[in-house]
């Protein structure tokens, strides 16, 4: 894992571990601030502290009419960790004690998730939607959103950390194993914390992509393999909103069988594929009829029943 990415766990979700913070108040940031060696602004600023940063409250004091906050707090950046106390303004900071903080720093993470998905957004806004969808769902175990800021938390960083493997030259590989895989801790977090759920189903789909081969080179190897890693999620987790994706992803894979087989001269092998592939864009037809994945299942079938090429040069 390079770099920038080993530490991202604890980036986002690292706490000091100090003794005070079993009989202090936590809290976090829903927007930035800046720490203080004493409270006011015309104190020395320390550091400034970003969004959904886990901070315990030790004190609290007045400073011209505005309330200020001392407070601990550990910034873990990429090969540094710094434990510092300083005073911040109230003003932004969301406690455990506070009625419908849950429902506030969801909100904020909602927010910057979506800053994060426009272009031009702000920047770093993707790790400020996943500290504090974190932060949420640890503050406050028993709300409603708990389990859903988890997962949104666990998601964003495999997404980000999934960028950046498929960057590297390794990720070409025809073999998983040779790849240094997604670290999948917060994933299964996701399901011992909530298991039987939908959002360990999402998490149990994202953990395939630690199964996936990179580039297949048009070899049959790959999509083999992929295929039945698919249909058994497809078949384990049939309640999933990723089982009808799960299985498309397992027919079109077998239809590129068809063709790769095809160019093999391995009609045996093909026509078994064409029959495997129709089986499963039906199976998914049947039991999945809502959404999109009904019609691309539907053309997939009649793709195949054409002799239509899937995979490769698409003008035979």
């Amino acid at each position: 894992m390079p770099k920038c990415l080993k530490f991202l766990l604890l980036l986002a979700f690292g706490a000091s571990g100090v003794a005070m913070a079993a009989q202090k108040e936590h809290a976090t940031l829903v927007r930035p601030a800046t720490l203080y060696v004493l409270p006011g602004g015309n104190s020395q600023k320390l550091v400034n502290v970003e969004r959904g940063r886990d901070l315990i409250i030790l004190e609290k004091s007045n400073v011209d009419n505005q309330p200020w906050l001392k407070v601990y707090a550990t910034l873990i950046e990429i090969e540094s960790q710094r434990e510092i106390t300083g005073w911040l303004p109230a003003k932004g900071v969301i406690g455990t004690s506070m009625p419908d903080g849950d429902q506030i720093i969801y909100g904020e993470a909602v927010d910057s998730e979506r800053q994060a998905e426009e272009r031009g957004g702000r920047r770093g806004a993707a790790r400020d939607a996943m500290r504090l969808y974190y932060r949420m769902s640890e503050f406050f175990p028993n709300s409603p959103l708990a389990g859903e800021a988890l997962w949104r938390a666990a998601d964003i960083r495999w997404q980000l950390e999934k960028q950046d493997i498929m960057r590297r030259p390794s990720s070409r590989t025809l073999d998983p194993d040779a790849r240094n895989p997604m670290d999948d801790r917060l994933m299964k977090e996701v399901s011992k914390k909530f298991p039987h759920s939908k959002w360990s189903d999402l998490a149990a789909y994202d953990l395939l992509d630690n199964k996936l081969c990179g580039d297949w080179q048009g070899l049959p190897k790959c999509p083999e393999k992929e295929s039945e890693v698919y249909e058994k999620y497809a078949h384990e987790h049939p309640q999933s909103p990723k089982a009808a994706e799960a299985l498309y992803n397992a027919a079109w894979r077998q239809a590129a069988l068809v063709d790769i087989y095809r160019t093999n001269q391995e009609n045996d092998k093909s026509n078994k594929a064409r029959s495997k592939a129709i089986n499963l864009a039906q199976e998914l037809v049947t039991r999945y009829p809502e959404g999109d994945w009904k019609p691309r299942a539907s053309v997939l079938i009649y793709k195949l029943e054409q002799n239509v090429v899937v995979f490769g040069n698409q003008d035979e």
